[in-house]
């Protein structure tokens, strides 16, 4: 494990842990959600880190990171998530039609992006019908639990499917890394440091 394939990790439990937030509760961590729907249109990052704006963009990833190697903390619903992401790029990178498909509704949502900025919903619904269309055709699915009244709201709804595009894209990111899954499995206790090394470094960055 090092730090390029933690940061990339810590992008994919940041898409499932917001997503996981907006599900429950209508609301989440509006940084964090920025910088992960931002890392959907940075296909030309100069770093790893760059893909997320900076270390920073990604902390909310690398908390849930942390907490997710720790036997107290973790959260089993986003532990399962981050998980079925992690083997969802894997059937995405078997099928290349629907990478070719995902290709262009990125680019085309970009143009939007451009016209209303990231944070429109409009935005959101065009990721979230990417997804719609694309990644949950696959098996396995990602399965999104919480509060029925939040996950009626077409919005919302939009917003957690962005949030996982944005998942499966740091997942295509640590694979293309080195990463595999066994890592998390023999290696958690290592990422978990790193991870907290890396919190503190851009901790340092931001001045507080």
């Amino acid at each position: 494990m090092n730090e390029e394939r933690v940061l990339a990790l810590a992008g994919v439990f940041q898409g499932v842990a917001l997503a996981q937030q907006l599900a429950n509760g209508g609301r989440c961590d509006d940084a964090a959600y920025e910088a992960s729907l931002a890392s959907v249109f940075r296909i030309d990052a100069d770093s790893v880190a760059g893909v997320y704006g900076n270390v920073a963009g990604v902390r909310r990833g690398l908390r849930t990171l942390v907490n997710q190697f720790e036997e107290k903390t973790r959260d089993v619903a986003v532990m399962r998530m981050g998980v079925t992401v992690l083997r969802l790029e894997r059937s995405l990178s078997r099928n290349r039609a629907l990478l070719d498909r995902l290709h262009e509704g990125i680019v085309a949502a970009q143009r939007q992006v451009e016209h209303f900025g990231l944070n429109h919903p409009n935005v959101a619904a065009r990721l979230a019908e990417l997804y719609a269309t694309t990644l949950s055709t696959l098996k396995p699915r990602v399965m999104v639990t919480g509060n029925p009244t939040q996950l009626q709201q077409k919005a919302n709804v939009d917003r957690v499917r962005a949030c996982l595009l944005a998942s499966v894209r740091s997942a295509v990111l640590w694979h293309q890394l080195g990463g595999r899954q066994w890592h998390m499995l023999f290696q958690g206790k290592q990422c978990a440091m790193l991870a907290r090394g890396l919190l503190t470094g851009s901790t340092l960055d931001n001045g507080f």
